[in-house]
């Protein structure tokens, strides 16, 4: 065979060779070009179908934009359609800090566009330390028409810079109502956090105040309403496009209560420039018809936050102008406290109203004399004289005979020393006196001498006027006790359906009616002929009263008080109790001014103007002062 034929069948091997491995590289390509193209199916497969719900929702995420929409907050009025919260809907100027290079700068160019205020800046400041840096805070709010014009030619200099529209509450009765309506302000991390715990927090997306004092707080889930939802699609800049769907929020409910705004007036403007408290008090309901704290302060300048210079001045003023003196602040009864003790007496057979006792002007116990107001005393005293005529020394040697812990458990029945549950929060318990309670306080026994003081509303004793008020409505409704209650009936906005706060009878008190009468008799003549006559002289109606004047500071054995050289502060304060008409009482209240010395002389007065505008319609035209 020829070299040349051998040759040609060796490449013809070759070729058959190199077509073969070619083959199976082009099969193993292939395999493997499938095996991807299968992976990329099947990936294709679940993300389109498998996953398409999701993807979808993700997709739709992106697209559409849920929006919470706030309530409308629901109004508060008096008894009359009296407006004394309402909103209004306004601009206000905001600024989100991290969204802005430098706060500083942004607030000063804005400045020159829009009148930005000192006090603008140090609320600015305030809310900065207490929000979140991504949250939307206000730097003006309340803007003109004229200032939105000229922000908005000018919006592409500031990003993070926007105009809203926003609800605002407002307080039209300013000061007068501001421990009693309480105000709102903008929600804490705290609250937040609490919000979250109540499952409530939902409800308050995108709203940015809650309730924090007064009825704006007790009734915070009626005011509030529900919060609506706004679906919105949106395009690749976050620009709303058009509205998808909307689910409108729901107003909060109405308040209306039982307060009257001119009686309040009235009460608050008879003070003068006094300090102290008054509350008046319907008798058959408990309804609350005037609650006073005075000073009070502008419950407004919360809404929007207060700047701290406005907080310094409150919260630092010796006036206590943030105090509720109504239903927080506590005071010695001083003698407004002897109708109830002798109403005790009669309850535990330790006297009758004929019963009467000789008084020289003390009452000696322990080597230590006790004095009454009257230097020489009052003579033979019996149940009847001693109301009117406010005889110390009776009510010492009956505080003796009583003993503190019987007096304890009869004015327990009458409510003093515990909270009476009124609709708005704050409330102090006070101070009622007895030997379990100082063992518990102090660590120490009760004395005998102790129990003397407690006799005449002194020593431990220490009561809110709310407490004085609702005992002397309890008194004059022939000793059945309410709850006292601020709200008359809450109103849905949407049906108008009226949610009343029925009249809550606590118990009564277990006193014979015979009993009940001697002590009103006596009320009646303090107001024709005892220590408050001067204040009702010339009343076309009949009423009943105390007059009470309690020590702050304890006066040496031996020493004689004299207003005149004792600092303001320390100076006496003035009580009143009283209801009227006495035949059929519609009004029961108690009253205290601070360091105003005697209560027939500082405060009886300003009960005669309460109850002279209450039945006459009257409207005095200065502060009550006797003549």
């Amino acid at each position: 065979m020829s070299e040349l034929s051998i040759n040609a069948g060796i490449e013809i091997r070759d070729s058959e060779r190199e077509l073969d491995r070619f083959r199976r590289r082009l099969a193993i390509l292939g395999v493997f070009v499938l095996v991807l193209f299968s992976l990329l199916f099947l990936r294709f497969l679940y993300l389109q179908v498998l996953q398409h719900g999701h993807y979808s929702t993700l997709a739709d995420a992106n697209r559409i934009s849920i929006l919470p929409i706030a309530p409308h907050r629901g109004i508060i009025v008096d008894r009359n359609g009296v407006m004394l919260a309402h909103n209004y809907s306004a601009y206000t100027l905001e600024i989100t800090p991290n969204k802005v290079e430098s706060l500083e700068a942004t607030i000063d160019e804005l400045a020159a566009i829009v009148e930005i205020t000192p006090r603008d800046r140090r609320r600015f400041r305030k809310l900065l330390d207490e929000s979140k840096r991504f949250e939307s805070l206000p730097i003006r709010t309340r803007l003109s028409d004229e200032e939105i014009a000229r922000f908005a030619v000018h919006r592409y200099r500031f990003p993070g810079v926007e105009a809203k529209a926003r609800l605002f509450r407002k307080y039209p009765q300013g000061e007068m109502f501001s421990h009693v309506v309480g105000h709102i302000g903008r929600i804490n991390q705290r609250e937040v956090e609490q919000l979250e715990n109540d499952g409530r927090l939902a409800n308050y997306r995108g709203s940015d105040y809650l309730g924090k004092t007064g009825l704006e707080q007790s009734y915070e889930k009626f005011l509030h309403g529900t919060t609506g939802v706004e679906e919105v699609e949106v395009d690749s800049g976050g620009r709303a496009v058009r509205t998808l769907s909307r689910t409108p929020p729901v107003s909060g409910s109405n308040l209306v209560l039982n307060l009257d705004a001119k009686l309040q007036e009235v009460a608050y403007n008879a003070f003068g420039d006094r300090r102290g408290a008054l509350v008046a008090i319907d008798p058959a309901s408990g309804g609350v018809l005037a609650f006073v704290s005075k000073p009070g302060f502008d419950p407004n300048l919360f809404v929007d936050g207060i700047d701290p210079q406005s907080w310094g001045e409150l919260n630092g003023s010796p006036d206590k102008p943030l105090l509720n003196r109504a239903s927080a602040g506590t005071y010695p009864p001083g003698s407004t406290f002897k109708p109830f003790m002798a109403l005790a007496a009669l309850f535990y057979g330790k006297r009758t109203p004929q019963q009467s006792i000789s008084d020289p002007g003390f009452y000696m116990f322990g080597g230590h004399r006790f004095r009454d107001d009257k230097v020489d005393g009052h003579g033979m005293v019996d149940m009847h004289k001693s109301i009117v005529v406010s005889c110390d020394t009776y009510y010492y040697v009956l505080a003796n005979d009583l003993g503190v812990d019987p007096i304890a458990r009869f004015m327990t029945l009458l409510g003093f020393g515990s909270r009476t549950g009124i609709d708005i929060g704050g409330e102090t318990a006070g101070v009622l006196p007895s030997t379990e309670w100082k063992m518990r306080r102090y660590k120490q026994k009760w004395y005998a001498g102790e129990t003397i003081s407690v006799g005449i509303g002194q020593g431990y004793n220490s009561y809110t006027p709310l407490q004085l008020a609702s005992a002397t409505a309890t008194l004059a409704n022939d000793g059945v006790m309410f709850r006292p209650h601020i709200v008359n009936y809450i109103e849905d906005i949407r049906t108008r359906n009226k949610q009343l706060i029925e009249p809550a009878p606590l118990r009564d008190i277990g006193v014979r009616q015979e009993h009940i009468d001697v002590i009103k008799k006596a009320m009646v003549s303090v107001n024709l002929e005892g220590t408050s006559a001067r204040a009702f002289a010339g009343a076309p109606y009949t009423s009943a009263g105390k007059t009470g004047t309690a020590q702050v500071i304890a006066i040496k054995q031996g020493e004689k008080y004299v207003e005149s050289k004792v600092a303001e502060r320390h100076r006496d304060h003035a009580l009143f109790i009283a209801y009227a008409p006495a035949e059929k009482p519609t009004i029961a209240l108690a009253i205290v001014v601070e360091n105003a010395g005697f209560g027939a002389v500082a405060a009886a007065p300003i009960a005669r103007q309460v109850i002279d505008y209450h039945l006459l319609g009257k409207v005095p035209t200065q502060p009550a002062k006797v003549d």
